[in-house]
């Protein structure tokens, strides 16, 4: 797979090339895959994108965001009835797929799916928060469940060592 634009394409740089340069002499998508000899999705996803940007669709673009308000805006405009092709070429998008993205997770997961998710490993508790006496006994609890599994260990060992 070729990466596209922050996307994995199935496609080459020459096959998009052409494909677009296909589009732009009237041949439809079913029409460029057959030309191109590969499966139909990936060249009616490059035929939507073009329709939608141009030839400027083989101009590789950095990954962009989108804040909450803005996600919400367009999924909001888009369930009033505007075209999703339209609102995707207005809000910039990069094609109308990542707006019916969104769309179905606001049907699943309600408007809050569209905020960004916190990235990273969690902070961890500091411990400066417990008293003295709790730290006392969790490390009295950390190091007896040392104990048992050093045990058993030996255990183990001595069991196999009798064989």
């Amino acid at each position: 797979m070729v990466r596209v634009g922050g996307t994995a394409s199935s496609l080459t740089s020459a096959q998009r090339v052409a494909a677009v340069e296909w589009f732009g002499r009237g041949l439809s998508d079913w029409a460029t895959a057959r030309r191109l000899g590969v499966t139909r999705k990936p060249v009616r996803r490059l035929h939507q994108r073009w329709l939608l940007h141009g030839p400027e669709v083989l101009v590789d673009s950095p990954r962009r965001s989108y804040s909450f308000e803005v996600k919400r805006d367009l999924v909001r405009r888009f369930l009033a009835g505007e075209s999703a092709d339209a609102l995707a070429s207005e809000g910039g998008l990069s094609s109308a797929l990542l707006l019916r993205k969104w769309v179905n997770q606001v049907r699943k997961d309600g408007e809050d799916a569209l905020r960004p998710r916190p990235t990273g490993r969690p902070k961890a508790k500091p411990d400066t928060d417990l008293s003295e006496l709790e730290r006392l006994r969790r490390e009295n609890e950390y190091l007896r469940a040392e104990n048992a599994y050093l045990g058993k260990l030996r255990a183990l060992q001595a069991q196999q060592r009798r064989r």
